[in-house]
Order: C-alpha cells, then sequence, then structure tokens
C-alpha cells in the first residue's frame, strides 16, 4: 500500500511502545492517525506528536474488549473523518507465570484482549476497508505463535489465534474479490522495551529494538507484504517445527533456551502487564506467581 497519504490510520495500543512509534511514521507519510489506547491519556500524548509532524490526527480512549465502544468509535470515525484505510491491531495484554498459579482472570483477559480484540476490530472495520481502494490490516502476532512457550501457555496460544486468524482472513478477503485489502501478520521476538526485563533472548536470537520492528512492519504495509517474521531465527521456526520429530524440536527448543526463556520474567518495573504490545503498563497489577511476558 503506496498511497498513505490522506488515508485514516487506526492503531489500537497506540499510546506507547511500537504502537506510538508505528503513529508517527504514518503520520509523517500525511495519513490521518487515529490512537486507541486504554489510556487515554497516552493515547492524546501520542496524537499530539503526530499532529506535530503535521498530521491530522485524534486520541480515542477505548478499551478493546468493550465491543459497544468500538462501534460507536467507527461512527464518530466515519462522521469526522471517514472509511479506516488502514488498522493496525496492536493492543495486547501479556502475562506469564506456570498455568495452574496464574489467576483464571489473567488467562481469560489474555484471550478477551490478545484474541477477541483483534476479531472485535477487523469485524468491525472491515467493510468499511473494502469500500476503499486499497487497504490494509497489520495484526501484531509474535513469535511464540509459532512454537509452545511454558510459562506463558495462554499468552502463546493466543499469539497462535491471531496468526490462524490472519492468515484465514487473507484468503477470505481474496475469495471475496477483496484482494485490495492487503493483511499482514507480525511475529517478532524479543523487543528491547521494559517488559523483557529479566527476560533471556533465545541462544542466536537477538533482541530486537522498537524502531527495527516498526521500520520493517512499514516496509511490509509498503510492498502489501503478509508476513513480519524477525530476527532470521523466527524466519526458520514453522519450517523447523513441520520437518522435525516433536522431540527432536523440543530438545533444540530447550538447547536454545527457548522453553525457558521467560521463567525469571519481570516485566516492567512495577511487574504489571502491557496493554499495547511492547508498550504501556496496564492497570492489572501483578501478583505472586505470575508476571509479564513479552511478544
Amino acid at each position: 500500500m503506496k498511497d498513505i497519504s490522506g488515508r485514516v490510520v487506526l492503531i489500537t495500543g497506540g499510546g506507547a511502545g511500537i504502537g506510538r512509534l508505528m503513529a508517527l511514521e504514518f503520520a509523517k507519510l500525511g495519513g490521518k492517525v487515529l490512537v486507541v489506547d486504554k489510556d487515554g491519556k497516552a493515547a492524546d500524548e501520542t496524537a499530539a506528536l503526530a499532529r506535530g509532524l503535521g498530521a491530522e490526527s485524534r486520541g480515542f480512549e477505548i478499551d478493546v474488549t468493550d465491543r459497544p465502544a468500538i462501534l460507536a468509535l467507527r461512527e464518530v470515525i466515519r462522521r469526522d473523518f471517514g472509511r479506516v484505510a488502514v488498522l493496525v491491531n496492536n493492543a495486547g495484554i501479556v502475562f506469564g507465570g506456570a498455568l495452574t498459579k496464574t489467576p483464571w482472570e489473567r488467562h481469560k483477559l489474555t484471550y478477551d484482549v490478545n484474541v477477541l480484540g483483534v476479531v472485535a476490530f477487523a469485524h468491525a472495520f472491515l467493510e468499511d476497508m473494502a469500500a476503499e481502494r486499497s487497504a490494509h490490516l497489520v495484526n501484531i502476532a509474535s513469535a511464540s505463535g509459532f512454537i509452545g512457550l511454558p510459562f506463558a501457555s495462554t499468552y502463546a496460544s493466543s499469539k497462535w489465534a491471531v496468526i490462524g486468524f490472519s492468515e484465514s482472513v487473507r484468503q477470505e478477503l481474496v475469495t471475496d474479490g477483496n484482494s485490495h485489502v492487503k493483511v499482514t501478520t507480525v511475529c517478532p521476538g524479543f523487543i528491547s522495551t521494559g517488559m523483557f526485563e529479566g527476560g533471556k533472548g533465545p541462544l542466536l536470537t537477538p533482541v530486537l529494538k522498537p524502531e527495527y520492528i516498526v521500520e520493517k512492519i512499514m516496509e511490509a504495509v509498503h510492498h502489501d507484504r503478509p508476513w513480519v517474521l524477525e530476527p532470521f531465527m523466527v524466519k526458520l521456526t514453522p519450517l523447523l517445527r513441520g520437518i522435525l520429530p516433536t522431540a527432536i524440536f523440543d530438545w533444540a527448543g530447550k538447547l536454545f533456551g527457548v522453553s525457558t526463556s521467560m521463567m525469571h520474567w519481570r516485566g516492567h518495573n512495577d511487574g504489571s502487564a502491557a496493554h499495547g504490545e511492547g508498550s504501556t503498563p496496564a492497570k492489572y497489577p501483578a501478583t505472586r506467581g505470575a508476571s509479564a511476558m513479552p511478544n
């Protein structure tokens, strides 16, 4: 998608982290940047930064689990800005910890935000996007969406769901004659934000700079690429998962430190989770036996 100027760009979890960085990159391209975040103040701050770059921009305090609020937002956007051309589903909640030691409410919240939040925004805005001459859906998943991740089972499986959803929607759009709406699924490894405090990246898998992954996302949107898999070892993971026997794949995961990469994870300094992948602390303080988990 090369024609961003004057187009409406909607980013969830845009109050900080890679969501904010993406908002500013789209602002530089002349997009009308609309920032959604559970933290309304953070959303407004991002919007102000985008306006400082000359873009039309507004922040919205929206919980991605609140479907009525999402539908109301759609009407406001239609009235004040027009149809959404780019939707970036970046908002996410992340918790780590042993399955039975992590409160049930956290597991449910993980699925509500990471899966149903993505589906809710796509469901609300895809018809408007299909009515545009070109459009792009970006879903932020994770490298953990290709593997088992001990001590973050619901987080990893929520990202498996995002990958499956993205691929299904991508093919559905083509089958329905809406191939002008492109889909990019982003699967990064560890990103160097406060969320990674205490974590240890797997062997041969460097921790990514937020600016680097955002650059790759913007390139994917510009060139209509269906995947962003970073760093290099993530590109190999689906192939290795498919050809290696389970016992050998599990052994390799242990050897490279995947299965223990977040055993000592603390996340942000206050131990909180994030609402907006790799970004801003949410109002869900951690308790003993659970901690924040990265992409």
